[in-house]
């Protein structure tokens, strides 16, 4: 669950040769007409929709003088460094083949070392490593493999050492090192065997730990003059899931926050270490703030960001007015956020639009000049990209759905068209306005794309949030089909040719879509969703024990028989022999958080009663298919079954099956065209 990205997929359905059953097949009623309306776009390639970006998650190093990158090196993704004042000079600083680096990479204040992450084959355990700069030489700073790493604090205190958190002792708990980068000797600043997470300062000092209570609340605690861990703050259940730090002042003295406590949105809050006072320094009545901007040297908060529909940034401190005023007027988009030098002078922006792409810009502070770098996906400068728009629908029982809506070009707006629910994961995510590779695709092959943001969503309050609460398969469910049946009514739709696709808990929605309302849809795509709840909670990954009692509260209790029974009302798996329509399933092998056994599941019961399913495997993958190749087959794969059941356009598989590790485990014939 919680995958950040959508995945795609697709099946086929109709008369099961040799098993005397016939499920309602929807016919693609409308194809010709609708190839017909947009057979004057260009078809878009699906290896340029899908490629790896040309250059992304760009960051300035600390004495502003240099940039890293990652972009493709054999079409994987790499580490790249190269001047700030001539990117083109940029080179590769690793060259690892066989999947991504991690986009959570840093820059380490001695200027000389970036470290970053890797991990093998979709599993999660992520191992720390660092680059010189100055020799090229790699070097592992924590234990692997099996081992997940994360950075906890970097200092322009310790320019040459980093504080890591690694869970080598125990899988459950993370316990922090002191790292020196150049040597890689690490020290124990602090062992675990309660704490979910730890706050710490830039003194490398351990603040506070964070432990998941019961109720699903979360219980801050504070270390005395004696060492001994006392109560600081609790979280209650309500606010958790809104309610974070962000970290301490330079000097420590100054807690700040992201905080629900007594409203509604999260608001941005700085707290007296030394009194306990807290003092509310911005908040906004329309949506939570979710990123905040820095000073950084003494790390104060001069901005933060909220999103209703679209990203705004508002001032905190107002000295950054003529900053964001001129970022602002760089491209039209929304600034996604900034990354700055140490002294403050050199920042890199990212400004996201939807019809073309994102641009990242070098804005120095002290020259005011705003200075274009590159985008992020320049291939599809001439596509025939379509805007994105955000609109909000309002639920059965009132509450309001931000929903972004992207049509297919060359279709008149009063004239409904075959249609895509895309659900996002988490469920405690949510969808944003931009460039969406899945929105272009779709819209391009003639299809509207519709996104909604269910309730459980975050960004939106925590009324909003918690209205979600033991609502899996319920209103969660609810919204989507009140976000369709407005799309429906406002002729946007055709109500015999939708699909629902998902990835994780959007897989999940796809699957509740085919069994708890099953001839709502066409058809539906399931990638790594979860069908049984009560087998998912029971196979998690160990280092989520120390949070998974929130679930009880957001998703039933796992640990009676009252809860596992509501566990099991809730799981499609309960309801196969509903499913009519023609599903596919995708699943990683290696997959930590949706186990293969949830899809290996449904697709077993579903033999069992002779209905039948596409099911396709992935040997190297797990929650995401990191590999581009994976994802290019399973795209092409999706193409032709949407193609097949909603009457869209199709481009032919060609060599897009080439060096992927697919596998069809089941229902490869109920899919025409295939290789």
């Amino acid at each position: 669950m919680d995958g950040r990205t959508l995945g795609r997929r697709e099946f086929l359905i109709g008369a099961t040769a040799g098993a005397g059953l016939l499920l309602h097949r929807v016919p693609a009623v409308g194809a010709q007409s609708t190839r017909a309306r947009v057979r004057s776009v260009a078809l878009i390639p699906r290896r340029l929709l899908f490629a790896e970006p040309a250059r992304t998650w760009a960051r300035i190093s600390p004495d502003g003088r240099r940039l890293a990158f990652l972009a493709p090196v054999n079409e994987v993704l790499n580490l790249w460094v190269g001047p700030i004042g001539d990117v083109a000079k940029a080179r590769p600083i690793t060259r690892v083949t066989d999947r991504n680096i991690s986009s959570f990479y840093t820059w380490l204040h001695d200027n000389r070392h970036v470290v970053f992450f890797r991990e093998q084959g979709g599993d999660e355990n992520w191992q720390a490593f660092r680059v010189d700069l100055q020799t090229g030489d790699i070097l592992a700073l924590t234990p692997g493999p099996g081992v997940r790493a994360y950075v906890q604090q970097t200092s322009r205190h310790f320019p040459g050492e980093i504080l890591l958190a690694h869970n080598h002792k125990d899988a459950r708990f993370f316990e922090l090192y002191r790292v020196d980068v150049a040597t890689g000797g690490s020290t124990l600043v602090q062992a675990n065997d309660r704490f979910r997470s730890f706050v710490t300062d830039r003194q490398f000092r351990v603040r506070l730990g964070a432990a998941q209570t019961d109720d699903g609340g979360v219980d801050y605690f504070q270390r005395d003059a004696g060492g001994e861990w006392k109560p600081f703050t609790q979280i209650d259940m309500t606010d958790a899931l809104s309610t974070r730090p962000l970290g301490f002042s330079d000097d420590g003295g100054t807690l700040y926050w992201l905080d629900t406590h007594g409203r509604d949105k999260a608001a941005v809050v700085a707290q007296d270490m030394v009194t306990g006072s807290r003092r509310v320094m911005r908040e906004d009545a329309k949506a939570d703030f979710t990123d905040v901007a820095h000073e950084p040297i003494d790390r104060r908060p001069i901005a933060a960001m909220s999103a209703f529909t679209r990203r705004r940034w508002q001032l905190i401190d107002p000295a950054y007015a003529d900053d964001y005023a001129r970022l602002a007027r760089a491209s039209k988009g929304d600034l996604l956020g900034t990354d700055a030098s140490a002294d403050n002078r050199h920042w890199i922006a990212y400004i996201e639009r939807d019809a073309a792409s994102g641009r990242f810009f070098h804005y120095d502070r002290r020259a005011k000049t705003v200075r274009y770098l590159f985008a992020l996906r320049p291939a599809l400068e001439d596509a025939p990209l379509v805007p994105m728009e955000p609109v909000v629908v309002r639920a059965r029982d009132g509450l309001e759905l931000v929903c972004y809506l992207s049509r297919p070009r060359a279709t008149p707006n009063a004239a409904p068209v075959p249609t895509v629910l895309v659900v996002h994961g988490g469920p405690w995510g949510r969808d944003g306005w931009g460039l969406s590779s899945t929105h272009q695709w779709l819209a391009n092959r003639g299809y509207a794309v519709l996104s909604v943001n269910f309730r459980g969503s975050t960004g939106f309050g925590k009324t909003f949030l918690n209205a979600a609460n033991r609502e899996w398969g319920g209103r969660m469910h609810d919204d989507l089909i009140d976000a369709v049946d407005w799309a429906i009514a406002q002729k946007i739709a055709d109500p015999r040719r939708i699909a629902i696709y998902g990835a994780s808990y959007g897989g999940y929605a796809a699957l509740a879509g085919v069994t708890f309302t099953p001839e709502k849809f066409a058809c539906a795509v399931d990638i790594f969703g979860i069908s049984n709840l009560s087998t998912m909670m029971a196979t998690v990954p160990p280092y989520w024990k120390p949070v998974q009692t929130m679930w009880k509260a957001r998703m039933g209790d796992y640990t009676t028989d009252a809860g596992q029974r509501f566990l099991q009302e809730r799981s499609p798996l309960s309801y196969v022999e509903r499913i009519v329509r023609p599903l596919l399933i995708a699943q990683g092998a290696n997959d930590v958080r949706v186990k293969p056994s949830e899809s290996d599941q449904i697709v077993e019961a579903m033999r069992q009663r002779a209905i039948p399913v596409t099911y396709i495997w992935y040997s190297d993958e797990g929650h995401g298919f990191s590999r581009v190749q994976n994802r290019r087959s399973c795209t092409a794969v999706t193409e032709l079954f949407l193609a097949r059941h909603l009457g869209g356009r199709a481009e032919p598989v060609g060599n897009d099956f080439k060096d992927s590790t697919i596998e069809f485990k089941a229902g490869r014939d109920l899919i025409p065209g295939l290789p």
